[in-house]
């Protein structure tokens, strides 16, 4: 699929690790598959959903107990996502560190993307 040999296609902080491991746990599922499509007001939201098993297609990343499944269609999306959770006084949720977002809503959940042509020529270069 799309990827760089010996460099995950994201990277899952601790506390991200954490939640997900306890979600699945919870949920009895193996695992949670991320993605990505149209739709919010930049063009393009995240897309979480829980799994018992990976598509042969996806890219499966596991780090610290968790294990989350990348879709095939949002791959070169996510490449270089880092996968962090964040608690505050109002809100806790994941929060997606992307490399290859140009623009987002106000409340993050909606992005847009570099041309898609220009991120796979920035992969085949690193």
């Amino acid at each position: 699929m799309f990827s760089i040999p010996g460099k995950q296609a994201v990277t899952i902080t601790d506390r991200a690790a954490a939640q997900i491991s306890k979600l699945m746990e919870k949920q009895g599922h193996s695992g949670l598959r991320i993605g990505v499509k149209k739709g919010g007001c930049a063009g393009m939201e995240y897309t979480m959903e829980y799994v018992d098993e990976a598509d042969p297609n996806d890219e499966t990343v596991e780090q610290n107990g968790a294990r989350v499944m990348i879709a095939p269609m949002a791959q070169m999306f996510l490449f270089g996502t880092e996968i962090d959770y964040e608690t505050s006084l109002l809100e806790s949720g994941f929060k997606f560190n992307n490399p290859n977002v140009t623009d987002a809503c106000g409340c993050g959940e909606s992005i847009s993307f570099k041309d898609v042509e220009e991120l796979q020529a920035e992969q085949n270069a690193g």
